[in-house]
């Protein structure tokens, strides 16, 4: 690991990797931002990118003690990163989807399952219980027939927030493909799944 990635959370005062985290920088409104992107100018902190440790940060003063100021913190610091980084998932699917590495209805995805060629599978949070089981069949059938570990399966998004980021279509089962655009749809999902504390 490249030590130059590191940096410390404030809650645990634990180092990890940058992408294990989420950065915030004050705005030069005083306003405390986070920088989901880890792009923006000025002093900032870090906190391990799940969002009981943002809740604790807020409620036990940290941000203050780090940043050597009092920030004005949004009252919902945690629901307001939720939010930035669906957006950003969501929006690295509707850009796999156009390069051709993310597919949607069950069938497809059975099949991309079943023969190797998916990365992850997707399921709305609204989706019957029977589809997501076939495909999780799907997911076992292929991981004994090649002995390797299940491809990770997600919980994320409802059917409604599928279907306005890929536009018109009822979006229940969908899978993300090998390759470049489909692998940055697993790493944010993955962060996304890990920051709401859910298993994946």
């Amino acid at each position: 690991m490249n030590d130059m990635n590191e940096r410390m959370c404030i809650v645990t005062r634990e180092t990890l990797a940058a992408d294990q985290l989420v950065r915030f920088v004050l705005s030069p409104s005083g306003d405390l931002v986070p920088d989901i992107k880890q792009k923006l100018p000025g002093r900032g902190c870090w906190v391990t990118a799940k969002s009981s440790y943002i809740e604790q940060a807020q409620k036990k003063g940290l941000f203050a003690r780090a940043l050597q100021t009092k920030p004005d913190v949004p009252d919902d610091m945690s629901v307001l990163v939720n939010h930035l980084m669906t957006k950003s998932a969501l929006g690295m699917i509707n850009m796999a989807r156009k390069a051709g590495q993310f597919i949607t209805g069950s069938a497809k995805v059975d099949h991309a399952v079943r023969g190797g060629d998916a990365l992850a599978s997707f399921h709305a949070t609204d989706a019957a219980e029977d589809g997501v089981r076939k495909i999780n069949q799907a997911r076992t059938y292929y991981s004994k027939m090649v002995e390797v570990e299940m491809i990770p399966s997600f919980q994320l998004f409802s059917s409604q927030e599928m279907s306005d980021t890929l536009g018109d279509g009822n979006y229940i089962h969908a899978a993300a493909l090998d390759g470049k655009a489909g692998e940055s749809v697993l790493k944010r999902c993955e962060a996304l799944a890990s920051y709401r504390e859910m298993p994946h």
